[in-house]
């Protein structure tokens, strides 16, 4: 006979680290216990229904409201509560700034020093509609109900037929909406992955926000028993066209079909299909390297390949790493972990060479057009792993880099590539991080390898400033996730973007977890 579901009333005092609300239940018998409950915030009182325990912590559905928040704000999102996106929409905008500069001070707390000077978060203005990339999941129930959206919130891949977004631009939504009406037509079924039946997977849409070129890729199955015949083809991307056209003389549409391919023991096989327009967006970003000195930058993305998704505070998080970091005229920069380019060929008018690697052939691809298109005959692009390639490279004493700038993956430098800059010895490291989780567990290491002091200044940027090494820490928001640091604390701004904060809280309206409301 099973249980009967446990119902606690509980206050909410805290928030957990996945951006929830938390408060304390104490049972007849034993310790407190704490529990999270999605959707709230301090002040709130509820009654929840207890469920797992998962990393000391109970699991929890809402039953009933008993008192909320006097802090609480009217979520802009109908969908808000229910999508797995956006967890802070019922919080000020000031109010998650505030809440995202207390966490990456505690995150760095054990590497600040009186002397420390701390730079406020800088905000992500407007907070809405900043996202430059959506995908979006087809799925449907055994009613034969069908939903092309996002993922519901504590659900395993159960999707909600998107109505509204405000983390993209509006013509996103309209798109949805018109692939809803397309897919109801053409005779297609979402793809079950348990099963390999069924044909539509993913729709991606991305954007150039400063050109208003605009990309749609749609993904499905490999299975050659649900592959689409020529009619589904051409009447998707009618609809595409349709529905967008061209919005601006000067802007671009391009549509892709995109082929995941799997097989049972064998990496999954991806193969586009160029339907329409260029097989590329275009971006163009502006960067104060110092002040009153502003450049811009051209970019080509292709349609997988990695560009910060909060265009406006990719520029402001560019120019803040250029201008802290100093770099010396003449000098040799390591961009490690690339991307497109974008960070390297920021830094290149300050320096003799820039080498930049890049673990993506398709992102090193786009990095090295990029490199041409802004006629930078000093930048290089390597393809590869950062841990293998940097020896090989080092053995050139005249390609010891005077500044090494990282922006690595959310899981933050891995064991071979700490050891390499270790090895380094470089003057400066500038390290850019969308999870300051990862990025303090990666400081630890380097002040212990003796490469540095420990005197930081905090802000979006954190910069450690040690004797023999001077490391800037960069934090992109809390969507991103956190900032994390280096060996040593200089200067460090804190930076507040939807999407580049919270990647790993996925706390604000929502940005890359989504950084802002997301």
């Amino acid at each position: 006979m099973s249980k009967s579901p446990r119902l606690v009333q509980l206050k909410i005092t805290e928030f957990s680290k996945e951006g929830f609300g938390k408060g304390e239940w104490k049972p007849l018998e034993g310790q407190c216990q704490q529990v999270e409950v999605p959707f709230s915030m301090p002040g709130d009182e509820a009654i929840v229904r207890l469920l797992k325990k998962k990393g000391g912590i109970y699991k929890s559905q809402l039953v009933e409201w008993i008192h909320l928040s006097e802090d609480r704000v009217t979520p802009l999102c109908q969908h808000f509560g229910h999508c797995g996106g956006c967890r802070w929409q019922h919080i000020a905008y000031e109010d998650q700034l505030k809440q995202k500069e207390a966490w990456i001070h505690r995150y760095f707390e054990p590497f600040l020093q009186a002397e420390t000077t701390c730079y406020p978060i800088i905000p992500s203005i407007p907070p809405w509609q900043y996202r430059n990339k959506m995908e979006l999941s087809f799925s449907s129930d055994k009613g034969g109900h069908r939903y092309l959206g996002l993922i519901l919130h504590g659900t395993r891949g159960y999707v909600f037929q998107m109505q509204e977004c405000h983390l993209m631009n509006k013509w996103g939504v309209e798109v949805v909406q018109a692939v809803s009406k397309w897919w109801e037509n053409s005779g297609l079924d979402a793809y079950h992955m348990g099963s390999d039946k069924g044909a539509l997977r993913t729709l991606i849409l991305r954007e150039g926000q400063s050109t208003g070129d605009r990309m749609v890729m749609l993904t499905v199955s490999g299975n050659p028993a649900y592959a689409l015949n020529q009619k589904q083809i051409q009447d998707f991307k009618a609809v595409i066209l349709q529905i967008i056209g061209s919005p601006l003389p000067e802007s671009k549409l391009s549509i892709f079909l995109r082929i995941q391919q799997i097989a049972k023991g064998q990496p999954t096989q991806f193969y586009e299909m160029h339907l329409y327009g260029p097989d590329h967006i275009r971006e163009t970003l502006h960067i104060e390297t110092e002040e009153n000195e502003r450049h811009s930058l051209h970019f080509r993305i292709s349609p997988t390949a990695f560009f910060q998704p909060n265009t406006r505070q990719a520029e402001q998080l560019y120019s803040r790493a250029i201008q802290l970091t100093q770099a010396p005229s003449g000098g040799v920069i390591y961009d490690l972990y690339c991307g497109t380019g974008t960070l390297g060929i920021c830094m290149a008018k300050r320096a003799k060479k820039v080498i930049g690697i890049e673990l993506s052939p398709e992102s090193s691809l786009d990095a090295r057009e990029n490199v041409k298109l802004n006629q930078l005959s000093h930048v290089s692009i390597h393809t590869g792993d950062v841990g293998h390639l940097l020896p090989t490279l080092l053995e050139d004493q005249e390609l010891r880099p005077d500044v090494v700038m990282v922006d690595p993956p959310r899981a933050g430098l891995d064991s071979r590539a700490l050891q390499h800059l270790l090895a380094i010895k470089a003057p400066l490291l500038t390290y850019i991080s969308c999870n300051p989780a990862a990025q303090a567990a990666n400081l630890e290491i380097l002040t212990k390898g003796g490469a540095i002091d420990c005197e930081p200044y905090n802000q979006l940027i954190n910069s450690l400033k040690p004797s023999t090494l001077r490391i800037l820490l960069c934090c992109q928001g809390i969507e991103n996730e956190y900032a994390t640091g280096g060996s040593l604390l200089t200067e460090v701004p804190l930076f507040n973007s939807p999407c580049a904060t919270w990647r790993a809280f996925r706390l604000s309206h929502s940005p890359y977890a989504p950084c802002c409301v997301r």
